[in-house]
């Protein structure tokens, strides 16, 4: 049995739209395929195009290189024990070759949305035009190199199924195929519905009909997480390509009906595509990727980052970045996908990303154009925690979102001194205020009696520790929990800034917004006071929560390190230091903090198992790599002059070197070797590094 090197790779297209794989090429997820297009942006995911399955004939003798895990666990063919190499950088390329031939193969995923660069709020109206301008597509290109001609077989593998489930054959499922000019159209049809139609199609070679269908594909990764791991791919045909030494064919599967007058796809538009998506990058970040000697193109944000925009490890970890930035079309504007392969858009997860992604590398229309978009749902005073795909209202299961709205609305300010925009959103600010204080949905309310927010709803998850099964929240967290009330706090001292500032700059009613002003500052030092209930002599540490009852929970959570990470703090230098020692003593690995101390009887080491074994752990000492971040930050806050008691080359070699190749994990197990779980790239995660690893950056240290 081959040594199968199952790292993965992930490519993007701004509408969630994705491809991905393993480094062997072998499939083990139901998320691997390359072309899962989203008929929705960033919704309706649906896996059109699984693969191509390679063989090469050079002097009558036939190699087959892919490799394949089938449902009795037999691996065959072991295309991958001919691999020689493989890179990320700039797109995943294989090289496979023997003696006296190589074949490469890469692939590239263009950007897939055409509208205007300026993010905003659209309209319904607005909507219909940029549907137009959606394109899903993926290409793919395969050079071969040797001393003799050779022959290439692609045979075509499709299905049409939601990205989450497998596809099972079935006798109401089949495919139309119509051959045309080096181009073939599919479309499935299931029980006389009609799927989404898409073509392939090619350079060179000659395109046989042949459907045939291949059953009982394994997929080990979902057996793992007690999920279906079974699939059957249809494939219509195959295609034949006679290559001379240096001939290459270039492939591309697009959504939709082909065009009466289609651009030409000529052995050039590979590398055409990919120096688009650099150009992209380079307009948005400033910097040019390429070999050495390749030219730097300096924007003004790349300047005002100094020497750091040089740094490779910093390129990557912006393309990175740029993976979760996508088009949402059920609201015409901009967002954030939580995580690939399978989650959607999370408000909090979002609004808690926002900086990293959007702030410390200048992108400061997206910010706005999120931040805006966020505004503009805000409902009861809730910020959505998610947009559905279809019209109708977002769902706004969420006590923090709002609160991290304002946070992050304030670090934009703080950044750009858009005091007009603050002028925009005040009224928003305000209702949220308002809704509070008064009180709105869940239960969420201050309590009169020491300023602090309370929620209170059976069956909910309300803040980020949100996973519930059955009607059972795992974490229930309900009452008063740490984070929500140093947020409370926080957003009541932006509040009483705010208002001052819009008195100054003549944006409302002087004296009114003064008053406003003073009445913020005065709930905030109450709300401070306040805060000392969460306080723990015993421990040197801040409780998670104070319950209904009043009863105090002491389990040692991130929550505090959440709470002295803010950019208003309520807590003193020493309550500070004394509870980063104890979550440095607990909770801090190479990777991140744990949601649990592993002393706890409710910890629970490692992230396996089925669906309700996984929930268990989820936040009950499983490692969340964003909270490094917030334990960066706090230790900066309350040690300035000691040395970060965190080590950053593990987290940077697994982001180079390990699980999804180029991009941050969701989680780790809470047990060393804290092997990473969850989706194999999270925003959060790769945002948090990104607002801290300037400080780091040895390429910036050493100049070179």
């Amino acid at each position: 049995m081959p040594d199968l090197d199952t790292r993965e790779w992930l490519l993007t297209n701004g509408l969630g739209s994705f491809a991905s794989g393993t480094v062997s090429d072998v499939r083990t997820r139901t998320y691997h395929g390359w072309l899962f297009a989203a008929t929705n942006p960033p919704s309706g995911r649906t896996l059109l195009f699984s693969h191509l399955e390679a063989s090469l004939e050079v002097l009558g003798s036939v190699v087959a290189l892919g490799t394949n895990i089938w449902g009795n666990g037999q691996i065959e063919p072991t295309g991958c024990e001919l691999l020689r190499g493989f890179d990320i950088n700039p797109v995943p390329k294989w090289i496979w070759g023997q003696d006296n031939w190589q074949l490469t193969r890469q692939l590239v995923m263009p950007y897939g949305w055409g509208g205007s660069s300026e993010w905003g709020v659209g309209s319904s109206e607005e909507n219909n035009t940029f549907q137009s301008q959606f394109c899903h597509r993926t290409l793919i290109q395969y050079r071969y190199d040797g001393s003799n001609t050779a022959i290439l077989r692609l045979r075509l593998l499709i299905a049409e199924r939601d990205f989450h489930h497998q596809q099972i054959a079935s006798p109401e499922l089949h495919f139309s195929q119509l051959l045309g000019q080096q181009q073939v159209s599919l479309q499935a049809v299931n029980s006389g519905h009609f799927g989404i139609p898409w073509h392939l199609r090619w350079t060179q070679g000659n395109y046989q009909p042949d459907a045939v269908l291949y059953w009982n594909y394994g997929l080990p990764e979902e057996t793992k997480r007690g999920l279906g791991d079974k699939e059957d791919l249809h494939s219509p045909g195959y295609l034949i390509v006679t290559l001379q030494p240096g001939d290459a064919v270039t492939l591309e599967a697009r959504v939709g009906f082909p065009d009466s007058m289609p651009d030409v796809l000529t052995p050039e538009t590979f590398a055409e595509a990919v120096e688009a998506e650099q150009d992209r990058l380079s307009q948005i970040f400033g910097w040019r990727e390429g070999g050495k000697g390749a030219q730097k193109q300096r924007s003004r944000g790349a300047q005002e980052q100094g020497n750091n925009y040089q740094s490779p490890i910093w390129q990557q970890l912006l393309r990175a970045s740029d993976q979760f930035i996508v088009y949402r079309a059920s609201i015409a504007g901009p967002t954030v996908i939580a995580g690939y392969h399978w989650f959607n858009d999370w408000g909090r997860d979002t609004l808690i990303a926002l900086p990293g992604l959007a702030l410390v590398t200048q992108r400061f229309d997206l910010a706005k154009g999120v931040l805006r978009t966020f505004g503009h749902y805000c409902r009861h005073g809730l910020i959505p925690n998610a947009f559905p795909d279809i019209d109708g209202e977002p769902f706004y299961n969420s006590v923090d979102a709002a609160l991290w709205w304002i946070e992050t609305l304030g670090l934009y300010l703080e950044a750009t001194q858009d005091w007009q925009f603050l002028a925009e959103q005040f009224p928003v600010v305000q209702q949220i205020y308002k809704a509070f204080v008064g009180g709105t949905r869940y239960n969420i309310q201050v309590d009169a009696t020491d300023g602090l927010v309370s929620w209170d709803a059976p069956g909910v998850a309300l803040t980020w520790m949100d996973v519930v099964i059955g009607a059972h929240p795992v974490t229930p967290r309900h009452g008063k929990p740490v984070e929500i009330n140093a947020l409370w706090y926080s957003a009541l001292c932006w509040l009483s800034q705010w208002a001052e500032r819009l008195s100054q700059l003549e944006f409302g009613e002087p004296v009114r917004l003064t008053k406003q002003a003073q009445r913020y500052a005065q709930q905030a030092e109450r709300v401070k006071t306040s805060l000392q209930k969460f306080w723990n002599p015993q421990l040197g540490y801040l409780y998670d929560t104070i319950e209904p009852d009043d009863r105090r929970n002491f389990q040692i959570r991130p929550n505090a390190v959440l709470a002295l990470s803010l950019h208003h703090c309520g807590f003193s230098a020493q309550q500070g230091c004394q509870i980063l020692d104890l979550a440095t003593a607990s909770l801090l690995t190479p990777y991140g903090l744990r949601s649990l101390d592993p002393g706890d009887p409710e910890y629970k080491g490692k992230y396996e198992g089925n669906q309700e074994q996984r929930d268990r752990a989820y936040h009950q000492g499983t490692v969340w790599a964003w909270l490094i971040g917030p334990y960066i930050r706090a230790w900066l806050r309350f040690y300035p002059q000691k040395s970060l008691p965190f080590d950053w080359q593990p987290l940077l070699d697994h982001f180079l070197f390990d699980a999804c190749l180029g991009s941050i994990s969701e989680i780790f197990d809470g047990d060393s070797p804290h092997i990473p779980r969850g989706a194999i790239a999270q925003a959060w995660s790769v945002a948090e590094v990104i607002r801290h690893y300037q400080a780091y950056d040895p390429y910036q240290k050493t100049g070179t």
